[in-house]
């Protein structure tokens, strides 16, 4: 099935492309979560303009995106969360929890879907993020759970 991107999927493209998919994948998890739209030859109109929307949101160098990475890699991002007796979180930490930390944290703004992490944050500790700054550029971040 033929779909249009209109969020960045990692590892299958960024906002405005036009890709080919299994049905199921694009029926089930990327059309109903917002991530794709079906494509259609009027649907062509609607990738100029997410292509320009993305534009406007995305780091435009390399340069630009490791002034970044180095700003992040600086800051110590410390997140308080509820947790159980045995460290043990009520829940899990999501990208938006960690993206408003870093904000809070002193670092620069980060889109929630830049986050990427690499299993579910359950436990209190010390814990590696990694955030997608550009195509080429990903900062490794290390990120304190503690309890709230």
């Amino acid at each position: 099935m033929k779909i249009i991107l209109t969020h960045e999927v990692s590892g299958l493209g960024t906002a405005g492309d036009v890709v080919d998919v299994k049905d199921g994948y694009a029926r089930n998890y990327l059309v109903p979560r917002g991530f794709a739209i079906r494509w259609t030859k009027g649907g062509e109109k609607d990738v100029a303009q997410i292509r320009r929307a993305r534009k406007i949101h995305e780091i435009a160098t390399i340069e630009q995106a490791n002034e970044i990475k180095a700003q992040l890699e600086g800051t110590k991002v410390r997140l308080a969360v509820r947790s159980g007796d045995a460290g043990r979180l009520f829940g899990s930490v999501t990208q938006a929890d960690i993206a408003d930390a870093i904000k809070t944290a002193g670092g620069p703004a980060v889109d929630k879907r830049r986050v990427e992490l690499g299993s579910a944050i359950k436990t209190l500790g010390s814990h590696q993020v990694s955030v997608r700054l550009h195509a080429d550029v990903i900062a490794k971040l290390g990120v304190e759970v503690v309890a709230a």
